[in-house]
């Protein structure tokens, strides 16, 4: 399946280079870098048994940087996966690569390209169920995280700088972020919906599922 590959510009992937000039990359915490490997301990399978659908993926290696700038010093750093279907998101509280305050793994449940703005109002508009307090999906109810509207609220605009071996281009997002708890300690499972706008204009609607990672949790190794 290459529809991530294409939203993210990797329908051609070339090998990672250590030739590749690193002044682009932001500062990360613990060794995540572009070509670096990320495992997640297989303990965590076990532990999201019957709690979460979201499947741990085998070790995978890094093969972009997204960074969106959310203000007031914050920054969301996503380390896109080789596994097309994950990333790693941590959520930095300031420049350094001491700052980091969450992370999250996402893997994508849909990515649905729009073919209209008729479609996209459809989806996202003025009644449409994104935005609003509650979202179902797969007979799983989640919690809006952003805005305290009663009704619908407003999807959030981002703009994520993404970074490869090879290039460096912009999607703009419009996001809505929702929760909810497990019965496990330290973790909850997040719904991250995005109207997702590429450099060449083409439009999608991506569903991610994510799942709070540990510090424990995961290795990284070059």
């Amino acid at each position: 399946m290459g529809w991530v590959k294409h939203i993210m510009g990797w329908n051609t992937p070339k090998p990672f280079t250590k030739n590749v000039s690193r002044s682009r990359e932001p500062h990360m915490p613990f060794g995540l870098t572009l070509g670096s490997h990320a495992s997640i301990k297989a303990a965590l399978r076990l532990e999201l048994a019957g709690e979460s659908d979201i499947v741990v993926p085998d070790d995978s290696q890094i093969l972009a940087i997204g960074t969106l700038d959310i203000g007031s010093g914050c920054r969301l750093v996503r380390c896109h996966l080789d596994n097309e279907h994950y990333f790693i998101q941590c959520l930095m509280n300031g420049p350094r690569a001491s700052h980091i305050e969450s992370l999250i793994l996402f893997g994508y449940h849909e990515v649905k390209t729009l073919s209209s703005l008729q479609e996209q109002a459809r989806l996202t508009g003025p009644g449409a169920k994104i935005g609003m307090p509650y979202y179902e999906l797969e007979h799983v109810e989640y919690v809006r995280q952003w805005g305290t509207e009663d009704g619908q609220t407003q999807m959030t605009a981002l703009t994520e700088h993404v970074i490869t071996a090879e290039q460096s281009y912009a999607i703009h997002h419009q996001c809505m972020l929702y929760a909810r708890n497990l019965r496990l300690a330290n973790r909850r499972e997040f719904l991250l919906l995005s109207l997702e706008t590429d450099e060449p204009g083409n439009l999608s609607l991506t569903t991610a599922v994510g799942v709070t990672l540990q510090l424990s949790d995961l290795t990284i190794f070059q």
